[in-house]
């Protein structure tokens, strides 16, 4: 990367930032239009949050934007906090009864395990965890892995796109054929999909799919979205049920899907609105190529690392997460570590227990260089001296 792209971020100076895949960084010229979005609504407020001024104009075009990049119709696409909020809705209005099962994997996000933990609870259904096969290195086996599980009381496939624990990339597509041939439910958390993989959101074929845009996409945070299969979007039942739900008279090209997701009252949509501004931002840049060189110095630098750990990564590098990797560290305590890194060598990222293993989740943002890197490693040497 030729370009200095820290100057473009509002990072603090000094600090060693590898966290971007939890809550990215904005870049100035993305956040300058965030605060000017809020700005135009404190300016005019009523104007701003009136469905029938400004507002359904101005919450169309980052459906439009996305819709383009994700190949699908901005019908197909709402606007919600973040994935997790997403999940939450799909998750309430499907019903679940006695018996009924939810497959998914021992990877899974913890909030979303919790927002299905709790609904199962309540309706005597039950969680089926797939474990999947360590490293991860054939398609073929991830699909065995699921679909051994996969009987006539499995309802929903609830998949990681990309894993958050241990930023494994899925092959999901081919799980996901098999299990609308069974009738099965497709429900695939893209958290951090957006930014980071290509994304055909109608050719993948499931049935609903979340993302955020404030990681790898680059927007500010509260931006996320939530796709639905058009055979879908009339049961969707919004979180919220506000001035959008119920609409008898609608303007042209809305659905209640759209109304009753997008108008829930007194919100500051300015993250959402900042969308296509982060899409341009990335074009202007050719993101792609910055991708690909921050991809290959997180791939360097994982096997600098696993050199010093003595430690095989999670999966073959088609497997890994473009720009973000877990590495697995020797059996330590996974908070002193955090807390060496963070206190005593300024550097900022996950370090977490996972299944018995010490995980250390490094994320390579544009405004990461060598240094970055080459401190990282030092400071991981010096902690297993």
């Amino acid at each position: 990367m030729t370009t200095n792209f820290a100057e473009y971020f509002l990072l603090k100076k000094g600090l060693t930032f590898l966290n971007h895949g939890s809550f990215g960084s904005c870049p100035k010229p993305v956040f300058q239009t965030y605060q000017n979005w809020q700005l135009r609504l404190e300016e005019q407020p009523v104007a701003f949050l009136d469905q029938h001024r400004d507002l359904i104009d101005n919450l169309s075009k980052p459906r439009q934007a996305l819709g383009e990049l994700f190949k699908t119709s901005p019908q197909n696409l709402v606007r919600v906090t973040n994935a997790t909020t997403g999940l939450n809705a799909i998750a309430r209005s499907i019903p679940l009864a006695d018996g009924d099962e939810i497959l998914t994997t021992d990877h899974e996000y913890a909030a979303v395990e919790n927002t299905w933990e709790f609904l199962v609870r309540k309706a005597g259904a039950k969680i089926v965890r797939a474990q999947v096969t360590l490293p991860l290195v054939s398609k073929e086996q991830f699909f065995d892995d699921l679909v051994s599980h996969m009987n006539e009381r499995t309802k929903i496939l609830l998949l990681s796109h990309i894993t958050s624990p241990t930023a494994l990339h899925f092959p999901i597509k081919q799980v996901i054929d098999e299990a609308r041939k069974r009738g099965i439910i497709t429900v695939i958390d893209g958290a951090h999909a957006p930014g980071l993989i290509k994304l055909d959101l109608d050719a993948l074929g499931a049935d609903f799919y979340v993302g955020n845009c404030h990681k790898w996409l680059l927007a500010p945070k509260g931006a996320g979205f939530l796709w639905a299969h058009p055979s879908w979007q009339q049961k969707l039942e919004p979180l919220v049920i506000s001035h959008g739900w119920g609409v008898k008279e609608r303007k042209k090209d809305r659905t209640s899907f759209l109304d009753s997701f997008e108008i829930q009252g007194t919100q500051d949509p300015s993250a959402w609105l900042t969308v296509p501004a982060a899409i341009e931002f990335r074009k202007t840049h050719n993101w792609d190529q910055v991708s690909r060189a921050c991809n290959l110095l997180a791939q360097e630098t994982a096997q600098r690392i696993s050199k010093i750990t003595g430690l095989a990564p999670l999966s073959s590098p088609e497997f890994c997460a473009p720009q973000m990797i877990a590495m697995p560290m020797p059996k330590t305590d996974y908070r002193a570590l955090k807390d060496y890194l963070l206190n005593e060598c300024n550097i900022e990222m996950p370090v977490f227990d996972w299944q018995g293993r010490t995980i250390v989740r490094l994320s390579v943002a544009a405004y990461n260089s060598q240094s970055d890197m080459d401190h990282l490693v030092k400071s991981v040497a010096e902690y297993f001296a």
